[in-house]
């Protein structure tokens, strides 16, 4: 169940992270921060950031061996890229609207998942 429960957590964190990453984008490209400094949209990039490492480190803290969790260091950060690179895809076509998904796309994530299985073969 812990690991479960750290790729859940690995979800919302990704989520947190493309939003503190790319969603100044969004928000200028929507007229909502236009006008802001650069500052001001670094401070609140760094909020949405902290809600990103409330669900990340807690993530790593259940799925680490180090704590009990099933999964080791290598194991857990394959884990989070492959999240990372699926939630960031689902965000940018939902809500960045950047395009489709295509034949290469498909390929690349096949890819992440052979890495996915060899990190874990034993």
């Amino acid at each position: 169940m812990r690991g479960v429960y750290t790729v859940l957590l690995l979800i919302v964190s990704n989520i947190f992270m493309t939003f503190a990453w790319y969603g100044n984008l969004k928000l200028s490209d929507m007229g909502v921060i236009k006008d802001w400094p650069l500052i001001l949209i670094i401070l609140a990039s760094w909020g949405v950031a902290l809600l990103e490492y409330s669900a990340m480190v807690p993530a790593n803290r259940i799925g680490s061996v180090v704590h009990g969790g099933p999964f080791s260091l290598v194991e857990l950060k394959v884990i989070q890229e492959v999240v990372s690179l699926i939630v960031f895809m689902v965000i940018s076509i939902k809500v960045f609207k950047m395009g489709e998904f295509h034949w290469n796309h498909l390929v690349g994530f096949g890819f992440l998942v052979l890495a996915v299985y060899f990190i874990f073969k034993k």
